[in-house]
């Protein structure tokens, strides 16, 4: 699915470049040498290349202060060749996320994060939708999921992916399947199996290996798994492997439908972020018309 909408986006570019205009620019600024963030970036660029967008990593020295950060995020803003911008989390202790994103002009945020487009979501009105549930409900799209009259859970209540998505699964707005009833569960739910097993459509963002096993579930769940974490694996040579939130193995059997991880909802979530900033360059992201439908 992800290669399928690189592909479209790749047809949008050339004809944009067909007109004489230049192709979507995304910049990634990057403090310090986290390897999986240096990793994460590096696939966003890649993912840039191949549809013909131009990218920039903005990588600075983890001792970089609060304040020279935002003045480099103000020097973003301002330049007209560049149309979306994101900060690659987690960040240094002595800088506070919330502030870097706050202070992203709103039209290239295309993570999604800025309060003016996540209140713009909320009241369903045109905006960047965060990347990774925008990439989770392509997936359900193109799946040809069923969702109104279903019971979604979603396990974990972050602004990144739990809230949102729970959001996006109980309306049907744009242009995405929706329409579900949906409750949304977190590290203080009791007796999380219970509200797990009544799920039609599960999704769990925890970042907790092993959290959700095949007793959890009931048949015919589509789960959707966006959790990643690195578990010790001596069978393989890096000594690790990569475990999402859902034990495989017991729930596989069991779903009608089901994501991997690695390779399931982290292509999506480049997806998304693809979209957001194809749209942030052709400037139409709080004006385009999109099919509404209750």
């Amino acid at each position: 699915m992800a290669a399928d909408i690189r592909a479209e986006l790749r047809l949008k570019v050339e004809a944009m470049k067909a007109k004489g205009k230049r192709a979507p620019h995304l910049a990634a600024i990057l403090v310090g040498s986290h390897g999986p963030s240096e990793v994460y970036v590096g696939h966003k660029i890649k993912a840039c290349e191949e549809v013909g967008f131009t990218s920039s990593k903005l990588s600075y020295d983890v001792t970089i202060s609060e304040a020279d950060l935002l003045e480099e995020i103000d020097k973003v803003n301002a330049n007209p060749e560049i149309d979306g911008l994101i900060v690659q989390l987690p960040l240094p202790e002595h800088i506070k996320a919330d502030n870097l994103i706050n202070r992203i002009q709103p039209e290239k945020d295309v993570d999604g994060f800025h309060p003016l487009n996540f209140g713009r979501m909320v009241q369903s009105l045109p905006t960047h939708v965060p990347a990774t549930p925008l990439g989770i409900m392509e997936m359900i799209k193109r799946a040809g999921i069923s969702v109104v009259g279903k019971h979604c859970v979603v396990v974990g209540r972050s602004r990144i992916v739990g809230s949102p998505i729970s959001i996006l699964m109980s309306r049907r707005r744009f242009g995405y399947p929706g329409g579900a009833t949906t409750t949304l569960t977190h590290r203080f739910t009791p007796d999380l199996a219970h509200h797990t097993r009544q799920a039609d459509i599960l999704i769990t963002a925890v970042g907790k290996p092993g959290l959700i096993n095949g007793d959890m579930v009931k048949e015919g769940v589509v789960v959707i798994d966006v959790g990643i974490e690195r578990v010790k694996d001596p069978s393989k040579k890096s000594g690790f492997a990569l475990k999402g939130d859902v034990d495989f193995e017991t729930v596989a059997p069991k779903a009608s439908l089901i994501t991997p991880v690695p390779g399931g909802v982290g292509p999506m979530t480049i997806a998304g972020l693809l979209k957001n900033t194809y749209h942030a360059a052709l400037g139409d992201i709080y004006t385009r018309e999109y099919h509404y439908h209750d």
